[in-house]
């Protein structure tokens, strides 16, 4: 069965002192708003409803916890860079966001969600700038890579992985479909490795 497969919603949480005790290994999904990453969770996970996707960029507020079957947590971030939110909000989101993804101690790496059409905005730099100290590894989910003709598809692979090829192993790129249902196996095989971590090694609460 899919390591995603029977994930279960948890909790949602709009402040950082809001977060839950670190329970288990935590896995990031970040991304742009309208990039596709509520629709590549539901994907992953096989279940139509489990993320919010909504047609209106910037919907997504809070950080949202699903628990895997095997204790295991996919995180949910706050969509990020859409001009029409006010500024006030934008403002409160980045702080949720540099918070978790700067202090979580239980959070074995970060899924970045780009648009395949436009990737490596700067906010999507910005979101690399925050992680990439950390050492933990990063996985770039290209999404609708469907809208893409196959020599589009291999060139922009090409061009996204030469950009971080400076930060080395630590970051991987693939091309990825929610609407096709293509990349599924490629995320599930890396997300899986980094949960294959030795219990003892993930810092307890």
């Amino acid at each position: 069965m899919s390591l995603f497969r029977n994930a279960q919603f948890e909790i949602s949480v709009a402040k950082p002192n809001g977060l839950p005790p670190p329970n288990g290994p935590e896995v990031a999904f970040a991304g742009r708003s309208n990039a596709g990453k509520s629709s590549a969770i539901n994907t992953l996970c096989d279940h139509v409803r489990l993320a919010f996707v909504s047609k209106t960029p910037g919907r997504t507020q809070l950080i949202n916890f699903f628990r895997l079957r095997n204790g295991a947590v996919l995180v949910d971030l706050p969509g990020y860079g859409y001009a029409e939110v006010p500024e006030a909000v934008r403002l409160q989101w980045q702080g949720l966001l540099e918070d978790y993804l700067t202090t979580r101690p239980n959070l074995v790496g970060l899924v970045l969600i780009m648009d395949s059409r436009h990737p490596l905005k700067d906010r999507d730099r910005v979101m690399l700038g925050w992680f990439a100290p950390s050492g933990r590894p990063i996985h770039v989910l290209l999404t609708k890579s469907d809208k893409l003709t196959r020599t589009v598809q291999a060139t922009t692979l090409a061009a996204v992985r030469k950009e971080l090829a400076p930060l080395g192993a630590q970051v991987t790129v693939q091309l990825f479909s929610s609407l096709k249902k293509t990349g599924i196996e490629e995320a599930e095989q890396v997300v899986g490795s980094w949960l294959a971590t030795p219990e003892e090694e993930v810092p307890a609460a």
